[in-house]
């Protein structure tokens, strides 16, 4: 009984080879960089300040001691996580929520286009 099938194991077929050629320069277009990024939606209640993560989870936020939650996330330029341990000693201008207890639990690093936008809570 023989179970392996040998339909897959020859050469690729000239057309599939033609499909690639044609797709692989589609691919770069659907990515965006961070300087082709938009503005990203942020929550209503969301504040601007700079952050600076001395200790992770220790944080000043504006120049004042502070902390982040358990389970925070950071974003980055590209909306992608961020360890907070990776960006010690950075000063980042950023937006951010607090949960419930006064924790900061959501940080978004602005890229150029958000940082030029004032936010509706921002005077």
């Amino acid at each position: 009984m023989n179970r392996c099938h040998t339909r897959f194991a020859g050469p690729p077929s000239r057309r599939k080879i033609l499909l690639t050629a044609l797709t692989l320069p589609l691919w770069g277009l659907s990515s965006q960089s961070p300087a082709q990024m938009g503005v990203r939606p942020f929550p209503p209640g969301a504040e601007r300040g700079t952050l600076v993560v001395t200790y992770p989870p220790v944080i000043q936020m504006n120049g004042k001691p502070d902390r982040l939650s358990p389970g925070a996330r950071i974003r980055g330029l590209n909306n992608m996580l961020l360890m907070s341990g990776a960006m010690a000693g950075q000063n980042l201008l950023v937006n951010f929520v607090r949960n419930p207890t006064g924790e900061v639990h959501e940080v978004w690093v602005l890229n150029e286009a958000e940082a030029a936008l004032k936010l509706p809570t921002q005077p």
